[in-house]
């Protein structure tokens, strides 16, 4: 093939053949001359010599691709070998690239047709004079700006390469420059911004043509967030900017600027610009968008372009107020055109667009918290009182102190705007999680198949948002929602929409209310609920109603828990429901019965005033016909509840006589399977048997994880037969894979039979994990597994080994820690090798055994360490490499399971006395592999913890524990005088060879740097987080994953501020042992 000859670097490149290459990549051709194309294409891009021949490249190419394809072989030099080129290289580069760049934008054809070519040319100069800008291009932006004055069309072009360099120093450069390079960039814009500030008004000041005008405000938009302030409020660019805002064509990039503008924080030094700019805008938006115009509307008839408007409308408003709104509260007539810009805001609230709806929703959440957040720091009674919106006899004269005044005024001030945000709240409500029902996109009511995260996180700040509301002003929260509901029951405003979002609302705001107005709120809410259930007709509108009620009653454990009458008569709903054929009601009304019973477990198992029995008695006798029309999965949740009912029984007796009621159908069930096995154990191997079977298993899971420690006697009953169900289903499973090789594993039968054995080992872990630390219970149910569990995992072929054998002698170590020790071996003999073999050979296979290894790895060397001591060498020697097979691996639960495992042996060893011998062995592997994967990109959310094992182990040399060398005395040429300078050098060796584009003197700041700051952690970290971005490997990533430490704490202190206003934690989530006797 003619092509191969590209190949050839010592001499020019065929340009012609080149494109012809090119042609044939992206052409019609036949598939193989596509791939020889791409062959060549790739082995040329990857060979260090072909950017020397991109100039001859992009003169000679007629192929726009051609030239597309040299820039790219550039940019790769550009971003990885740029500062290691001789000066001559770079300086002609340079040059090139912006005489090029000159010669295409100085007349408007070449101009306007070699758009695309231009623009990554743009791109190719940024990327050059991130490295070159300032210290070797020191005249940059004056031959910039002069390039600039020569035409229109360079003009313009020069526009869009500061907006780029803007954009890449200001808005991308996290995680791609270092902190130090950053830096002197923006210094350097800083200095420069005079030039370029002049040019910019120029241009808007003498300019007619349209696309120049549009390229410098965008330019200007990129500026003005971090432009020294006085080019922005004492130089015309504010008034230039507001004469273009009313010229339809500049209106939107003009209200970005105005927006950047509006955005600045700083003190309040040019207060009195931004009152003056505020009433000039509104006067001009009151020309281009009356008040009273009906946004929505326009909204969803108007053009892209008006729109956007609408959109950029929403953002200027809301940056303005968050860090302005005080400046226009001063006088009367600031006060009136605050209130109009807020109600334009309302307005655009409503616009059926979630974009422009998160950011107005985003700002209301911001400014009801603020004017919240005073109301707690107001010591005085009666002013929290006043605040609080509960109404004091008169005042005292005199008892509002100065402090207070102010702060009722700015309410009274905000009243009129957050009374129509409470409305909009409520006709917005987002649907919360628990909600299963929803309507479809042909409105039909259905059960929800997938869960919307961008909807929860709306609910949830809509919530935080009509909570502060309703702190605000309870009686106005309680009137809007009761005056809706009364308009869903007369008809006049019934839709399902409506009624959903308003039940949604009043769910959302349990626990901001005092008791007794929230119970009188409520018995008019569930009666009027109740009522409209029995008034309306047809299936989908009743489904709609009970949703809706499940909903609200699920909120307010409180209220149910303060009246037994409701809540007898809210459960007896649910068991109405529960016989309701509608897709999502059954699973629903199970799951609202299992969360009020959660919070009133009780109420149930007390005799209660006018009643001969507990509630659960009576329930237990109707158990069967409750549950009649419910599948499989509603039963066991329905059983869970009625455990946790029993479990609030004091009186042992009781409780175990309840507990037999409740297991009664189950058990029949069970004893009258194996009473059939005695007689013909072939019984055992009918599909429907085993079904049966693996239902009743379910339903004891179920009871005994809400049960703990008191479903001892049921678990007792059925234990020893349950596990030579267990063995006998194992023997099965074992001969049909045996027999039908390694596709019988696959075979429903085989699959079944598996799910009875994973059940089996799922309740016997339930029970121990959730039973009370009581030995006796370890002693009476470990023993009699050893064979039929763990000989059964060693004996079965691999595929037949359940993971979950793991995980529950993971949850056995873990309960009853050092009892274990005399355990391991045994667990050990059974486990070890065979699964190991299983998950060493590849990183793919066995995915849940693997995890669940190492979990059951780590509960041994947390409680039962001295049993890893007693491992042979050999044995010891495989355990470590698991562990670094483990954090080698690109799962990331499997990776962190390692490396916390890792952490444990490391401290644990490190108190024994082996250290020395330990450290000796993998010291130095350790190492090389945690730099490894800490510099692989792969690996990034293991960085933490990746830290942790580095800092380890640089302190362990620091300590002295290690008191014998860590080199091999019988091969070095002379001795180290340290541990510590050793490890120091073989540190600078390793990474120097795994950064050759890195200096010596660079590697070795990086290490001593590690060896100072050993003891601090979080400098410890930042010096390893600067390392990975100027090693180039991350540079071109996202790197959120190094910052994931810092983000966690942020989350801890959010919910701390939470907790402490009442109803910002729903009731129904706060973990509380709700005293409800």
């Amino acid at each position: 093939m003619a092509a191969e000859k590209l190949r050839d670097l010592s001499q020019p490149i065929d340009v012609p053949l080149l494109d012809a290459t090119v042609a044939a990549f992206y052409g019609t051709g036949s598939k193989e001359e596509r791939n020889a194309a791409d062959q060549i294409l790739r082995d040329l891009q990857n060979n260090p010599d072909m950017w020397l021949q991109v100039m001859h490249i992009l003169q000679n190419a007629k192929n726009l691709n051609t030239k597309f394809f040299a820039l790219q072989v550039l940019e790769g030099v550009i971003k990885y070998r740029w500062n290691a080129l001789p000066v001559e290289q770079r300086d002609g580069m340079k040059n090139f690239i912006s005489d090029v760049i000159v010669q295409l934008s100085s007349n408007e054809a070449s101009f306007r047709a070699e758009r695309l070519y231009v623009n990554k040319l743009n791109i190719i100069l940024v990327q050059i004079l991130k490295h070159e800008w300032p210290a070797r291009w020191r005249s940059f932006i004056p031959d910039l700006v002069s390039a600039a004055k020569t035409s229109e069309t360079i003009c313009e072009n020069c526009m869009a390469i500061l907006k780029l360099l803007s954009e890449e120093v200001f808005d991308f450069s996290r995680g791609e420059m270092t902190q130090q390079k950053i830096k002197e960039l923006k210094q350097s814009l800083n200095s420069e911004f005079q030039l370029i500030h002049e040019l910019c008004l120029y241009v808007l000041s003498a300019s007619q043509r349209a696309e120049l005008i549009r390229a410098t405000l965008s330019t200007l938009h990129a500026f003005l967030s971090w432009i020294p302030l006085g080019y922005i409020f004492e130089s015309p660019l504010l008034e230039t900017l507001l004469n273009f805002f009313p010229v339809p064509a500049y209106r939107n990039l003009t209200l970005q600027c105005l927006t950047e503008v509006a955005a600045l924080q700083f003190g309040n030094y040019y207060d009195v610009q931004y009152v003056k700019m505020y009433n000039i805008f509104m006067v001009q938006l009151q020309g281009i968008l009356q008040p009273t115009t009906n946004i929505p509307e326009a909204y969803a008839q108007g053009s892209s372009e008006e729109q956007a408007f609408i959109q950029n409308l929403a953002l200027f408003f809301t940056s303005f107020y968050k860090v302005h709104i005080r400046i226009l509260e001063s006088t009367q007539e600031n006060i009136a055109s605050l209130l109009i810009g807020l109600e334009y805001l309302i307005n655009i609230s409503y616009v059926d667009d979630t974009e422009v709806f998160k950011v107005c929703l985003d700002y209301w959440n911001s400014l009801v918290s603020e004017l919240f957040e005073p109301h707690r720091s107001l010591d005085n009674p009666a002013a929290a009182a006043a605040m609080m919106g509960i109404q004091l006899p008169a005042l005292i004269p005199g008892m509002v102190d100065g402090h207070g005044s102010q702060l009722l005024q700015r309410r009274q001030l905000y009243a009129g705007p957050m009374s129509k945000l409470r409305m909009l709240m409520i006709c917005r409500m987002a649907k919360p999680e628990e909600v299963l029902i929803v309507e479809d996109e042909n409105g039909n009511i259905v059960r929800e198949t997938l869960k919307d995260n961008d909807v929860l996180v709306q609910y949830k700040i809509m919530r935080e948002t009509l909570i502060y509301l309703s702190h605000l002003d309870h009686d106005d929260t309680e009137k809007q929602m009761l005056r809706k509901l009364s308009k869903q029951l007369s008809g006049e405003d019934w839709t399902w929409n409506n009624l959903n979002t308003l039940c949604w609302a009043i769910g959302s705001i349990s626990g901001s209310m005092m008791e007794e107005q929230e119970n009188r709120f409520l018995v008019m809410v569930i009666r009027d609920l109740l009522n409209l259930c029995e008034i309306t007709k047809g299936k989908d509108n009743k489904a709609v109603i009970a949703s809706n009620i499940m909903y609200v009653v699920g909120q307010y454990p409180r209220f149910l828990r303060a009246h037994w009458k409701f809540l007898k008569t809210v459960v007896n709903k649910l068991f109405e429901f529960m016989h309701e054929t509608h897709p999502g009601v059954q699973d629903m009304a199970c799951d609202t019965f299992l969360k009020i019973v959660q919070k009133c477990k009780r109420k149930f198992v007390i005799t209660q005033v006018g009643e001969n029995e507990p509630f659960v008695s009576e329930l237990l006798t109707g158990l069967p016909i409750t549950i009649a029309d419910l599948e499989p999965h509603q039963i066991h949740s329905f059983y869970e509840s009625v455990g946790h009912m029993i479990q609030a029984e004091s009186d042992a007796q009781k409780r175990d006589e309840f507990l037999q009621r409740l297991m009664k159908l189950p058990n029949q069930k069970w004893m009258e399977i194996i009473g059939q096995a005695h007689q013909n154990v072939d019984f055992l191997k009918d599909q429907d048997v085993i079904r049966t079977v693996l239902n009743i298993l379910q339903t004891n899971t179920s009871v005994a994880s809400s049960l703990g420690t008191y479903f001892l006697p049921q678990i007792s009953l059925i234990f020893l037969d349950m596990l030579n169900v267990y063995r006998m289903y194992s023997e099965l499973i074992s001969k049909s894979i045996t027999d039908g090789g390694p596709f019988a594993s696959k075979t429903s039968y085989v699959k079944l039979l598996r799910s009875v054995k994973r059940e089996t080992l799922k309740l016997i872990e339930t029970f121990l994990d959730k039973a009370e630390d009581q030995p006796q219970i370890g002693k009476q149910f470990v023993p009699p597994m050893m064979d039929p569990v763990l000989g059964d995992y060693a004996r079965n072929v691999p595929d037949a080994r359940e993971s979950e054998v793991l995980s529950l002698f993971a949850t056995i170590v873990n309960k009853y820690k050092a009892a274990m020790i005399e355990d391991v071996p045994r667990i050990f003999e059974a486990v070890f090798q065979c699964t190991l073999e299983m998950i060493t050979k590849n990183f793919e296979d066995y995915p849940e055994h693997r995890l669940k290894f190492f979990s059951l790895l780590r509960a041994i060397a947390t409680h039962c360490f001295p049993a890893l001591i007693c491992l042979s060498s050999q044995q010891l020697k495989l355990v470590m490499d698991s562990i670094i097979w483990a954090f080698r691996h690109t799962e990331r639960n499997i990776a962190e399971t390692g490396l916390n495992l890792l952490l444990e042996m490391l401290k644990k060893f490190q108190g024994s006395e082996f250290c020395n011998q330990f450290y000796r062995s993998y010291f130095l592997t350790i190492e090389q592999e945690i730099f490894a994967v800490l510099t692989d990109t792969f690996h990034k959310p293991g960085f933490k913890l990746h830290v942790l094992v580095l800092q380890h182990l640089f302190c362990l040399l620091e300590t002295g524990a290690l008191t014998e060398p860590l080199w091999d005395v019988t091969t070095s040429p002379y001795p180290y005088s340290s541990n510590a300078v050793f490890v120091r050098e073989f540190t600078i060796k390793l990474l120097s060879t795994s950064f050759p584009n890195m200096t010596a003197a660079e590697v070795t700041q990086f290490v001593n740097g590690l060896f100072e700051s050993t003891n601090d952690l979080s400098t410890f970290k930042n010096h390893i987080r600067d390392f990975l971005i100027q090693s180039k490997e991350f540079s071109a990533q996202d790197n959120k994953d190094l910052y994931a430490e810092e983000a966690a704490a942020q989350r801890e202190r959010e919910r701390q501020r939470m907790l402490s206003i009442p109803g910002l934690i729903a009731p129904s989530e706060l973990q509380d042992e709700m005293v409800d006797s």
